[in-house]
């Protein structure tokens, strides 16, 4: 934890201030009543009061599909808008995360204060539209990063993008002739595109259960258990 000398005046964050992160972190910590706030490419954003249907519900969903998947694969770890540590000009607090644990050879890793540092695997973010900072400036930082998957959900244009990363560039993950999109970082993650879009949430758990009890998720499984023994 950091502290500071006794009577030092620390500057609050504000909508747009040029920081770098440690004098990002700095003044976050002096805000404790700052639920969330963010630094992309060495700017702060400090959103405003999330909506039921536009991004609260919506990301409710993500987060149970994540967390089903995360709870059947051993060594799989989601988590709800968590901190990340990606590099001196951003500290973004991602709607949600799927990551590989680094005890098993996962590429971001939990430092000493519980935070994320690296690239998580799977990166997922809740947007108004197509010209949101999540498909912009932060799509950018989560690429240069490593960031080998990237979902976001436009939820006003009724739209889901689906990033994986190839040769240093993101390019849009296909569905297949069914309809379905299959992770290609995390096996047997399977996303029923349009059940989602529609709120079809027994849809979307059926059809990722389908990928769960595929060959290809156990596979994954056993070869992260291998690490056990």
């Amino acid at each position: 934890m950091i502290t500071f000398p006794i009577g030092l005046q620390i500057p609050p964050l504000e909508n747009g201030d040029r920081l770098s992160r440690p004098e990002f972190e700095r003044r976050y910590q002096a805000m404790p009543h700052l639920n969330r706030a963010e630094l992309i490419e060495g700017v702060v954003y400090i959103p405003t009061a999330f909506r039921f249907k536009s991004h609260g519900q919506p990301h409710s969903w993500l987060m149970g599909w994540l967390g089903v998947y995360a709870a059947m694969t051993p060594h799989v770890e989601s988590a709800d808008a968590p901190t990340v540590r990606l590099d001196g000009d951003n500290e973004p607090q991602p709607d949600a995360v799927l990551r590989i644990n680094e005890t098993v050879g996962g590429q971001s890793r939990l430092s000493a204060d519980d935070y994320i540092e690296g690239a998580p695997e799977l990166v997922v973010e809740i947007a108004a539209s197509s010209v949101a900072i999540d498909l912009h400036a932060k799509k950018t930082a989560y690429r240069r990063n490593g960031v080998q998957e990237y979902i976001v959900w436009r939820v006003l244009d009724q739209q889901l993008d689906w990033f994986y990363l190839e040769r240093g560039e993101f390019l849009t993950l296909s569905a297949d002739e069914d309809g379905i999109c299959k992770s290609r970082i995390f096996p047997g993650l399977w996303l029923d595109r349009a059940a989602l879009l529609a709120g079809n949430m027994p849809q979307v758990l059926n059809c990722l259960q389908s990928g769960l009890a595929s060959s290809i998720h156990q596979d994954f499984v056993t070869h992260l258990t291998g690490y056990e023994t």
